[in-house]
This record gives C-alpha cells, structure tokens and sequence, in this order.
C-alpha cells in the first residue's frame, strides 16, 4: 500500500495485525513511542488526516491512501533521520520556552495532541489531555506550554548561567522526536527475543520442551536455564556488588513469583518469537507459595531460597547469606540511650501502624536493550539504564569476560525512578547475543513492566514516639517489616536508608529500630524514588503530627523545636562517625517559607458548602549521596573550533543531569552552555561513573565536572600567560579568548587541552524539604481536593530554578498518585491483577494541581558551586503532609496507602462518631502484601 507520512509518499506492506504506530517506526518514525500497547498513554499519537489518533490501536492497512502527520513532521514535510527542522510548530516552540518536559518520552504525542485543540479544549486542559499521560512532569509546564507561558531563556549566551533558566541541550531534539531514545535506532539483521514466564508463584521446572517452538518458522533458537551460566548474581546494581544479595540466575529451575523468566526465544520477528513462546511446553511441580509477609519468619513458613536449592552452584560466595531464618533478606537493629525510660518521661505518646503499599515506576519508556558484536569483535549493549557502567561490570562477572571486551551505553532514557537501577533485559540480550554472533532486540511490553520488573517495597511500620508537655521528643522507637518479594535486590538498601534519615532528622536522646525486609513468593520490590524513606517518613510525620495536636502545638513549632540543627549529631541508630555533615542548612528558612505560603494563600475555594477544610505539613531530610561509595570520572577537552566537549558517565534520564553539566561547565570556562558538546553514559567515554541514582547526577558527577573544567581552565591560562609572556594570575578566561594584559588570544590558537577528574562521593551533605497542603474533603464521599500545594526545598545554590521547580513539582505529582490512588492488586495466587495503566491509575493532567515550589537560600560547601540534590526527596514528605491536612480537616487519621475515598469516608465516619479506630486488618493486608 502506499501512505504518505510527512509529505513523503511510502510505499509500505504492513502484516496481518500490524498497527501504525509499528510500522512508522519501522519506516524510521522513531518520535512515534511505544509506551502502554493499549491506547492509554498517549505516547504514540500522530495526525491522520489532520486529526490525533493513539496510531498503537489504529491497524496499519486503514492508513492507506491517507495523509499521516508525525512530530517530526509536524513543523512541515521532511524525510526520516533528517533531525529538527529548521523553523518548529508554534506548539513545538511552545514546549521548548515552557521546558514542558523532562525525560521527553512523552512530549511528542503530548504536542501532538495539543497542536490541533481549539480554543474551547485549551480551557479545560484536564478532559483535552486526558489520553496523554507523563509520569515526570507534574503537568504544570505542559498546561503553561499550551497556554504559552514562557520560562525558558534562550537562546544560550549567558555567560554566567548558573542560577539561570536555560534550556535543556536537547530541547530540539526532544520537541522534534528526533533525540534518540534506547530503541531508536535502525539495525540490519536483527533478532527479537520474547520470553515465557511463569504462571505459578513457586514451582520446579521439570522440563522445557523447546521442539515445537523450534519448529516455528523464524524462530533462530530456545534458551532455557540448562544454557546460561551457573552463576548468581542481583538484578540491583550499586557500587559494591556485595551490596545486594546473589540470589538470582539469568534463567531458573525454580521459579519463585508469577511472571519470572522460564524461556527466551529468539526469532526473524516478534511475531515468530511469540509464537515460538506460546509453543513452549513446559512441566512444572508446584510448590507451597508463601504470600503473606507477616508469615515469613515463620518456622513452618515455606522457604523462598530453599538451601536444598542451591546444589548448582554450590553453596558459598556466590549464594545468599543463611541469615537467622532463610526467608530474611535483609534487617537492622540498633539504638541509642534508653527507649523505656524516654518513654517513661514522656508526657504524651502515639503509637500506631502505618502502612504502604507497593507502587510501580510506571516510566513510560519499558526497560529495553539492544545488543550487538562491533566491528573489534566486542559485545556492545544501547540499554534504558540508570547504571551503565555497573551494567557493564555485571555482564563481566556474570559471563566471564574482562571489561575491555565489553562496551555499555545509553541514548535518551525515558523515565527511570530507581527502577532502571537494575539489570532486567541486558543479561538475556548478552547471552543471545554471545550465543547466535548476531544483534539482538527485547523490548518489555507495559503487561511485563507491571508483572515482572520492580516495585516499591511495601511496607509496615510500627512508630512509638513519646514527648514531653512542652514538645520536646523524648524517645522513638520504629519496627519495620518490608516485602522484599522473590529476591533481595535493593533489600538490604532500602531498609537501611529507610530507617535512617526519618529518625536522624530529629534530635531526641532515645531512638531504637528494628527492620526486617524478608523474601515472599510475589513479584520483587527494588529501588524506587526516595529509596525506602517515602514509608517510613509517613509513619513519623503522622506520629509527630498527632504528638503536636494531642500537645496544643503547632505542627510547623513542633518541627522547629525537635529537628537537627547545625551541630547536633545526625544520628538513628549509632553514635559510630560516618561522613554526613551539614554543607549547608536550610530546613529552617524551608519551614518559615511554607508557613507563610499557607497562611498567605487560600487557594482555591472549596468545591461547596458539605465539604471540610484543613491543612497540614511534613518534613523530610535526605543525605544528599549514598553511602560507602560513588564515584564518578569526567574529561573535558578544548577542541580547535574553540569549543569544549564533556565527557560524563551519567544518564540523562529526565534528571537533568545534561542541563547542569553544561551549566556548571560553561560558568567555570566563562563561556556559554551551548559550547559545551556532551557525550553521556557510555563506558567508553570516561573511566567510570557508579550511576546516576541516589540524586547524585549534580552532587557527584557534577563534582567531577566542576574539578575537571578548573583543571582545564587553569591549563588554559597557564598556556595562554606561556605564549604571550606575562603572569598566568593577570590572565582570565572570557568567551572564546583568554584575556591578557597585552591583549586577548583565541582559545582556537590553545587547543587542544584537556583535564580529567574524579569525585568519590565523600563527604555527604543532607537536603531538606517541607510539603504543605489545604485540602477540602467530601465527608460523604470520601472525595479529596487539594486547594494548595506548596513545598520548600533546601537544594543549595540552584543550577537551573526552572529545572529544579520541574523535579519538585514531578515528585509531588508522583507522590500524590501513591497516597491516593495507584495501588498494585494481586489475585490469590500471587499474580498481578493490574497489569495496565487503565487498571492502575497514575495521574493525568486533570488530577495534579499545581505546587508553588519555594527555594531556601543556602550554599553548600560540600556540592558543586554550592549546589545540592534535589531529584528524588521531594516526594518523600508528600503522603504525611497530605494524611496530616485530612486529619485537620476531618478527625480521621488514615495509617494505609492509598487513601481511597472508601477508606477515607469510614475513618471520617468513624472519627465523627467518636471512636476512630485503625482500618480492619484485612484491608491494611489488602495494601501490604503480598
């Protein structure tokens, strides 16, 4: 049939069952994304004939004879592969002045659908937007780019741009569907692996019977566990590898939750490779699940990593530790003074269970990789991926292979959230590869990223916390049992980090903690943004909340009275020294400015007279950089056009990490960010880099760039004074020369120069925030509205204000859809019901008001150019603050995530009448486990 797309006429043979937005991509459409398989994201969206359609449900043949407009299209008729276009849509332009994106995975359709609103739609942005979804943005800046408000300066000639709204350096490329994604490139020969997963929570596999699916055509090959290497290793990727526990295989004879890989085919096409899968006949021998995690420890529970099991490989190095009981993954225990006493001295004291349910990253680009041998015979992986270079040394360990032989790199990663902090798809693509000499592509559907990545821990915490009549805290005590899922990755991790930073941020003589995050038969839990504080710090800030107003004390006093100030230790539950130390402080001016924000702005008036008002607040406090390690390496280089291309090995993933590297860069140099060429995450470009999670994309990485750009800006006038015979102290950079006293000389004549360095991460400095909401709540319905949102951010000199309001308003967006209303569901045997974003509710543009983000002023000593992390904490206070403003306004003290209107209207019902109890255990469990 032929089509045209984007003014050129294609000739196209699309298969039975193809839809459009497969064979765009095909026909080298690459801003056309895939993102849900179900017409729910938004993220595939082109013009047919002038009008929006989600091209993943639209079949292929009904194009035909028909006008097909693409993103890349959009501003006029060009060819695939021809980059931005010279002049852009108006909308297009409005994106980039509004910065109306972040990892920009969404923004094509988003712009897609906003070009052809009429003026009526544009009123009413939640309904026109209601088929497209970003999980990054909180929306505001996309509703400010349609309406065209302008934050953006451009173009990039500041010279001086930190502290400037500058835009990011892909911006066209993001607006124009022409940046590159992972699996946005066109590679001859390919091969498409699919895999079989299991349908039974725990069972042994008898036998795999490969011979009919072999025998479908197409089909190049079968992969089962009697073809991978006998080695365990963790999905989680930190520094230290001994930091997650090896208890995984690529492939299992066991498999341990609904939807672990069986099998993996490779076939000429997907369709062959689904279909070889669906041929697979596979005998299992079911085993006792254990689904429940209050059930784990235990003696009769059934075992996750059974001992028996371990007989290949043998049981050592290479296994999980045989901890007090098989199925904890990981625990802490630890105090300091004397809890009972504290509590005997305690005027007041609350103690309740709060708990928090599982929640998925929903990034809407899919974990994915594609592999391949280069031209020097080495096996080189383009993966959707937080870690690179962990990734890399993974594969070496886990294939025998030394690093030389083994190259990692990333494009535009679309979305992360910690959920890319783990080796998902390049393991198996590596083995396909290795094994077959020939490329290899898996792309995850939206069903597997729901049923068979990652998620949140959920967790239960059992907070006591007593103080005196006046406010002060006299002992806290937390009991943590987390759901770590078939495996341990990030078990030990987020229990650790989790138990920290939520206690250490207050002074209080008598703390205690005891967390145990153990193994069920259910889908794994792993890194998440806010690594394990989002649970625990709900559980505190409830508590102190209900400390404040049994004492008659004002919630933002009571913060004040009992939080760490500079020269108080940080400390939860060990008095031994560690490397946090404050580089800066700012929770103070964070709790003056949010108080004022609310006290000053009403925010919109309730929706009617039956609905109740309140507000409420919480804090939160991160260290701004994991522990025990992370490293970083950067080289710049002054090139002979007079220009400086950076070498960094963070991803650029909707961070930003690319916006303030050139930033911090360009104010160094003294010259502009656009001289500053970037090449990011790939392990050939620098010596290493741990990853851009933990926020340390500015902190870290950002620390090495700043050490190499005064390396080379030093190197630059230390030549510049040599030639021209004066004093390198009289001499200055400045634009494109270096200024002297007897005149300027061109960096053109300099070049080349270059400098390395390196950061490792220690010492650490902490970050604050403090959320604020005015709710009204329909007590008869149990309906939540959020008035006013508000949050105070500590980040230390801010590199990009526009950016980092971004990151604010994102993480507030996220967080709200955690407290509210997205909610894993299991069936009885552990597999997931919520498989789609149909089923699973992340929020759209209508659900998400808008947040005033305020910025204390500080500067830290210990971040680049006074900067410090702000990426992930913003989430972490949201929950509380919002449970907290309902409780102002109804009496009722929600302790479960999410709160459902239904849970909402019996705890009111329940709190007017007098006696205000805990949700039923039955619905706390329906939250928690499995």
């Amino acid at each position: 049939m032929i089509l045209t797309v984007n003014g050129q006429a294609q000739h196209a043979a699309p298969r039975p069952g193809q839809c459009l937005r497969t064979l765009l991509r095909e026909l080298g459409w690459f801003g056309v994304k895939k993102g849900c398989d179900a017409g729910d994201c938004g993220a595939c969206t082109v013009h047919l004939d002038g009008e929006p359609v989600h091209s993943c449900l639209l079949p292929a043949f009904k194009a035909e004879g028909r006008a097909v407009t693409t993103v890349e299209g959009l501003a006029g008729p060009c060819a695939p592969g021809s980059g931005p276009p010279e002049h852009f849509h108006p909308m297009q332009e409005a994106f980039l002045d509004a910065q109306g994106f972040q990892c920009g995975f969404c923004t094509p359709g988003m712009i897609m659908t906003a070009a052809v609103l009429d003026q009526g739609q544009r009123q009413d942005l939640g309904t026109a937007l209601k088929g497209n979804l970003c999980r990054c943005t909180g929306y505001r800046a996309i509703r400010d780019a349609v309406a065209g408000t302008a934050h953006a300066e451009a173009p990039q000639t500041c010279r001086e741009p930190v502290g400037r709204n500058l835009r990011a350096p892909a911006s066209a490329g993001v607006v124009s569907g022409t940046a590159p994604y992972t699996l946005d490139i066109a590679m001859p020969g390919l091969l498409h692996l699919k895999v079989l997963r299991s349908p039974h929570a725990h069972a042994r596999i008898l036998r795999i019977d490969r011979d009919a699916a072999l025998a479908v055509p197409g089909v190049v090959a079968v992969f089962t566990h009697e073809d991978v290497p006998p080695r365990r290793f963790s999905t989680g990727r930190h520094e230290n590898p001994a930091d997650d526990a090896p208890d995984t295989l690529l492939l299992d004879s066991i498999v341990r939750f609904v939807g672990q890989r069986v099998a993996a085919v490779l076939a000429e096409s997907e369709a062959a490779a689904e279909a070889g899968v669906a041929a697979l006949v596979v005998a299992y021998a079911p085993r006792p699940a254990l689904l429940d995690p209050d059930a784990a420890l235990r003696p009769d529970a059934p075992l996750v990593h059974d001992p028996q099991d371990r007989t290949s490989p043998p049981p050592g190095a290479d296994a999980p530790p045989l901890l007090p009981h098989p199925n904890l993954a990981a625990e802490v225990h630890g105090a300091i003074g004397d809890v009972e006493a504290g509590f005997a001295q305690a005027d007041l004291i609350h103690e309740e269970e709060y708990v928090s349910q599982r929640v998925q990253h929903a990034h809407l680009e899919t974990h994915g990789a594609i592999g391949w041998r280069d031209a020097d015979g080495r096996l080189v992986l383009r993966s959707s991926t937080q870690v690179p270079f962990l990734t890399r040394d993974a594969l070496c360990a886990l294939f025998d292979l030394d690093r030389t032989q083994v190259r990692v790199l990333c494009g535009r990663v679309g979305g992360g959230f910690g959920g890319k902090q783990e080796m998902l798809t390049e393991d198996l693509v590596a083995l396909a590869v290795l094994k077959t000499g020939r490329p290899v592509r898996w792309e995850l559907t939206r069903q597997e990223q729901f049923t068979a990545t990652t998620t949140r821990h959920a967790m239960r915490v059992r907070v006591k916390m007593g103080a005196r009549a006046d406010g002060t805290l006299t002992a806290i005590s937390l009991k943590v049992l987390a759901n770590t899922g078939a495996y341990a990755n990030h078990a030990g991790g987020v229990l650790h980090h989790g138990c920290n930073e939520c206690i250490s941020a207050y002074s209080c003589p008598n703390k205690r903690v005891e967390g145990h995050s153990v193994y069920t038969h259910t889908l794994p839990a792993g890194a998440f943004r806010g690594y394990g504080l989002s649970q625990t710090i709900f559980a505190v800030e409830s508590a102190i909340d209900e400390l404040a107003r049994g004492l008659g004390i004002d919630p933002f006093a009571m913060r004040r009275s009992n939080a760490v100030r500079p020269g108080d230790p940080m400390v939860a539950t060990s008095l031994e020294p560690h490397d946090v130390a404050y580089g800066s402080y700012g929770l103070d001016q964070c709790l003056d400015l949010a108080q004022a924000a609310l006290a000053e702005d009403p925010g919109k008036p309730p929706p009617g007279p039956h609905w109740l008002i309140g507000q409420g607040m919480a804090m939160a406090m991160i260290d701004t950089i994991p522990p025990r390690g992370h490293f970083a390496h950067a080289h710049l280089r002054l090139e002979t056009d007079g220009g400086y291309t950076l070498a960094i090995g963070t991803a650029e993933f909707g961070n930003g990490t690319s916006t303030v590297h050139a930033q911090i860069a360009a104010q160094v140099l003294a010259t502009t960010p656009d001289r500053i060429r970037l090449i990011q995450a790939d392990t050939d470009a620098v010596a290493h880099d741990t990853g851009a999670y933990g926020s340390t994309g500015t902190v870290v990485a950002g620390q090495a760039n700043f050490r190499a750009a005064t390396a080379l800006a030093e190197a630059i006038t230390i030549d510049a004074a040599s030639r021209m015979g004066v004093e390198a102290a009289a001499c200055r950079l400045s634009g494109e020369v270096v200024e002297t006293p007897i005149g300027p000389i061109p960096l053109t004549i300099l070049a080349p120069l270059e400098a390395r360095a390196e950061a490792d991460g220690s010492p650490r400095s902490v970050a604050f925030n403090v959320q604020a909401f005015r709710v009204a709540v329909h007590p008869a319905s149990g309906e939540v509205r959020i008035l006013s949102s508000i949050q105070a951010v500590d980040a230390g000199v801010v590199i990009n204000p526009m950016q980092c309001r971004g990151q604010v308003e994102g993480g507030v967006a996220q967080a709200l859809g955690a407290a509210l209303y997205e909610d894993y569901r299991f069936d009885g045997a552990g597999g997931v019901i919520t498989q789609t974003f149909r089923n699973y509710h992340i929020p759209a543009c209508a659900d998400v008001p808008d947040t005033r983000v305020l910025f204390a002023d500080t500067y830290d000593r210990i971040g680049p150019l006074g900067a410090k992390s702000m990426s992930e904490s913003p989430y972490n206070p949201v929950a509380p603050a919002l449970a907290n403003a309902i409780r102002d306004a109804t009496g009722a003290r929600l302790t479960s995530t999410p709160f459902a209107p239904d849970r909402i209207f019996r705890q009111v019902m329940e709190a007017v009448a007098g006696h205000a109890t805990q949700p039923p255990v039955e619905d706390v469990r329906q939250g928690f486990a499995p």
